[in-house]
């Protein structure tokens, strides 16, 4: 009998280990790192309930500055899809996706954006980072539709048994998108003509720019790699006052010492916090895409639509 209910039990065991891994393989998700915040968000949005993300660069931090780490490392490796903005955003990428070993897909969420021109040349510098496109293509809500497809397309490509929730959750989210979109048009109209103008500490809205007619002008570059020279904001300084320009704006991702100067040296008011190269974290103003620009162009038209108090 003892012998008898011993290979009875391993039976079951061998049974349940056995079925375990096809368990565990229905709900696996699928491993995904997106580079930085706004990826990590637009992946979610379209992945839904079939990913795993692991964002490298956090809410708040700096993608330009950014130093990988050996979690990121371990992140790498285990993935099955890697999303990156491209055009140059992430300069320290390949090297990680060389040293982790990675073998993972790379999408570029930018292919098929338009891309501008940058203005800036800090790179120059010895900093290894030089813009000659502008990276920031997601300030424009139509670009971030760009993105959205792009992602879309990949996570199906990963994994196509995913492909009607990944096609019906970028549908969705598509259409938030148009409606933002939307939401930031009718709020710049109502900001008068000759006051959509304004400081931001670096060259991030380049794109917001083109799109929505609002003036942003500012002391560094496409990058927050190097510092402006006492040269270049004292030129802002006079074109602050010569152009009576309405306000300056703090972003999350510098250090706000820079526009504090020209808000005291100019004479102009300093605006609320905006959002340029990431997320807050959950429980500030802009934890999605959605409300980052939301709560941008709520700072924006605050600041500008009103005359001098």
């Amino acid at each position: 009998m003892p012998n008898r209910r011993a290979l009875i039990g391993a039976i079951a065991a061998g049974l349940l280990v056995t079925a375990m891994p096809l368990a565990a393989r229905a709900q696996e998700k699928l491993p995904v790192v997106a580079s930085f915040s706004i990826l990590g968000d637009f992946v979610r949005e379209v992945g839904g309930e079939r990913v795993s993300v692991t964002t490298l660069v956090g809410a708040n931090g700096d993608a330009h500055v950014y130093s990988p780490t050996p979690a990121d490392a371990k992140a790498m490796a285990a993935a099955k899809l890697i999303v990156v903005n491209g055009l140059k955003f992430e300069g320290w990428m390949t090297r990680l996706i060389k040293s982790s070993g990675a073998k993972a897909t790379v999408a570029t969420a930018t292919t098929g954006v338009s891309p501008l021109k940058g203005d800036d040349d800090h790179g120059k510098a010895g900093h290894g980072h030089d813009h000659d496109v502008d990276p920031h293509a997601w300030q424009n809500a139509a670009n971030a539709k760009v993105y959205v497809a792009n992602i879309r397309d990949a996570l199906v490509k990963a994994d196509p048994a995913g492909q009607a929730a990944y096609e019906a959750n970028a549908t969705r989210y598509l259409a938030q998108l148009d409606a933002v979109d939307g939401e930031v048009k009718a709020a710049v109209a109502r900001i008068p003509a000759d006051r959509r103008k304004a400081i931001t500490s670096h060259d991030a809205f380049g794109y917001f720019v083109k799109a929505y007619g609002i003036a942003f002008i500012a002391p560094q570059g496409v990058s927050t790699e190097a510092e402006a020279s006492a040269k270049d904001v004292a030129r802002i300084i006079r074109q602050v006052k010569a152009e009576k320009v309405p306000a300056v704006f703090l972003e999350n991702v510098t250090n706000p010492r820079l526009v504090e100067q020209i808000a005291r040296e100019s004479g102009a008011k300093i605006g609320g916090r905006i959002y340029s190269d990431a997320l807050s974290d959950a429980s500030g103003p802009a934890g999605t895409y959605i409300a980052m620009m939301k709560h941008n162009i709520s700072e924006i038209e605050k600041a500008l639509a009103a005359g001098p108090a």
